[in-house]
């Protein structure tokens, strides 16, 4: 029986539920697109990486965006971050995290690219 049980429309056509982790990866997919301030009386919710793609690529941005990802996923009470990559790309931020469910039952490595044209975080 599934632990979470969620509702997706985002690229589905006929079956609307979402399960466990990719339920999981969808909020955090969807949290990684709001920017910060953004969500009308919600002013904490939401990333500041968007702040971050256009600043110089250096150790300290890296810093800077793995804190981001640690605060993230620090906010979803369903998992933790047990590993977090960050690696500048021509067009934006490539982060990888290894995230770790709260039961201790799934782990799963998600790669997510920032991209600064189309302004849109997505799985790779």
């Amino acid at each position: 029986m599934p632990t979470f049980i969620g509702f997706n429309t985002i690229n589905q056509y006929k079956k609307f539920t979402l399960v466990d982790f990719e339920l999981i990866k969808r909020d955090l997919l969807n949290y990684f697109n709001i920017r910060q301030g953004e969500k009308v009386g919600r002013p904490d919710v939401g990333t500041t990486m968007w702040n971050l793609l256009f600043e110089p690529q250096t150790e300290q941005t890296a810093s800077l965006v793995i804190e981001e990802m640690q605060r993230i996923v620090g906010q979803d009470p369903r998992i933790y971050l047990t590993k977090a990559d960050a690696y500048p790309q021509v067009n934006g931020i490539l982060v990888e995290l290894e995230i770790q469910t709260v039961q201790g039952t799934n782990a799963e490595r998600l790669s997510v690219f920032f991209d600064q044209q189309t302004r849109n975080a997505s799985y790779i």
